[in-house]
């Protein structure tokens, strides 16, 4: 009988992500529903110098090799501070200074400055999930221990991935963002008749305020985007993170924006308003992603106060193009004021959670259900006020 030898396993951290071949990488990750985890956004993150550590996103990746052959990997990032995460877990660093515990660095694994649901670990199609999946926890585990590193988290998890590391003990924080599903939408006045009869009226006030301005949409995207419109788009963003101050949340350099060109405009819709007197440059703009029957909305900006602008831009125009061809959920971005009276309802997003403190991680675990309750009554709070139409 021939002795059947074990799989030789090794495991590299990675401080940049262009250290692995691009192929190796997108093998594990073009299968995935995001495009967030594709080795040329995540690498023009930190080419550009976009999440760095100078910028408290030091990138710490691990990965999983078979001989000379990448088999798993997890985009991680040692963090100082709390900010571009958008699940916001200061009380966790405040309650940490009163225990006399450094809450900083932590290990985080997440896309930078990227609240879209789907992040997990990515494993190669016919691996043994349960048992790679182990095997990275295990180096996770030693790896903070020994570097006295308090926690690790996942943000904005794939739902699927969720109950997996939910076995191996991590707990599970529940938080919402607003998604737009179709619901066999045809035609974008299918959409509108999702709506009361006052609300349908008020979408379509806000699309004619636009054309009054006399503006004029287009929706481009891949080889159709002009090359020129990638450093605009970061003039508009930049321009819109100023006008909020602190809370404006600048984080991506033009170099990223300049750089999505080459190798990523196949993912690109940028929805740019043109003055029917100049059609040489855009007004304002939203710049969204697309992969597969998924759309997600990033940024936007306009350099002139223009009335409805922001809305038709942002949502009806991409729900529009969306709806033409086959999305069937649009995920906007961060925030929500506007979006639920747009067909956004409040959707349960979740984040999950190890510390290695143990006062910390017992408090945690004792008051986790209490706030993911409250966080459930929000939800459904938000989603009785929607304008919709009472059979809906």
């Amino acid at each position: 009988m021939v002795e059947q030898l074990k799989p030789r396993y090794s495991v590299n951290w990675i401080s940049k992500l262009a250290e692995i071949p691009q192929l190796s990488w997108d093998a594990l990750a073009m299968p995935l529903k995001t495009p967030f985890l594709e080795w040329e956004w995540l690498n023009n993150l930190e080419t550009s110098g976009s999440a760095t550590g100078k910028n408290g996103w030091l990138p710490n990746h691990l990965t999983i090799w078979r001989d000379r052959n990448l088999i798993a990997a997890a985009p991680l990032y040692l963090k100082g501070h709390s900010y571009g995460e958008f699940v916001f877990d200061h009380q966790w660093a405040e309650l940490s200074d009163r225990l006399g515990v450094r809450y900083y660095p932590k290990l985080l694994g997440m896309t930078p400055f990227t609240p879209a649901e789907g992040y997990r670990f990515l494993i190669a199609p016919g691996e043994d999930e349960d048992e790679i999946t182990a095997m990275m926890l295990h180096e996770i585990d030693a790896f903070c221990n020994k570097n006295r590193i308090s926690g690790c988290h996942f943000l904005y998890v794939d739902p699927e991935w969720r109950p997996v590391l939910e076995r191996h003990g991590f707990a599970t924080w529940q938080h919402h963002s607003f998604v737009w599903e179709n619901l066999g939408f045809n035609t974008f006045d299918d959409y509108l008749t999702l709506f009361n009869a006052n609300q349908r009226r008020n979408i379509k006030r806000e699309r004619k305020a636009v054309e009054k301005a006399g503006l004029q949409l287009q929706t481009l995207t891949g080889d159709s985007i002009p090359h020129s419109l990638f450093p605009l788009m970061y003039d508009f963003y930049a321009d819109t993170c100023d006008k909020f101050g602190w809370w404006g949340s600048k984080y991506l350099t033009k170099r990223f924006f300049e750089q999505l060109h080459s190798h990523y405009r196949h993912r690109v819709l940028f929805v740019a308003a043109y003055s029917e007197q100049d059609n040489r440059q855009p007004l304002g703009m939203s710049f969204c992603l697309f992969k597969e029957d998924k759309l997600y909305g990033r940024y936007w900006g306009s350099f002139q106060e223009i009335d409805c602008l922001h809305f038709d831009a942002c949502y009806y125009s991409p729900i529009e193009w969306g709806i033409a061809n086959g999305i069937k959920l649009f995920d906007p971005g961060a925030g929500g004021r506007h979006k639920k009276r747009r067909g956004f309802p409040a959707t349960p997003n979740h984040s999950l959670h190890r510390f290695y403190n143990l006062r910390l991680d017992q408090i945690l675990r004792s008051y986790i259900s209490e706030v993911n309750e409250l966080e459930q009554q929000e939800i459904d709070a938000i989603n009785a006020e929607l304008p919709f139409t009472k059979e809906k």
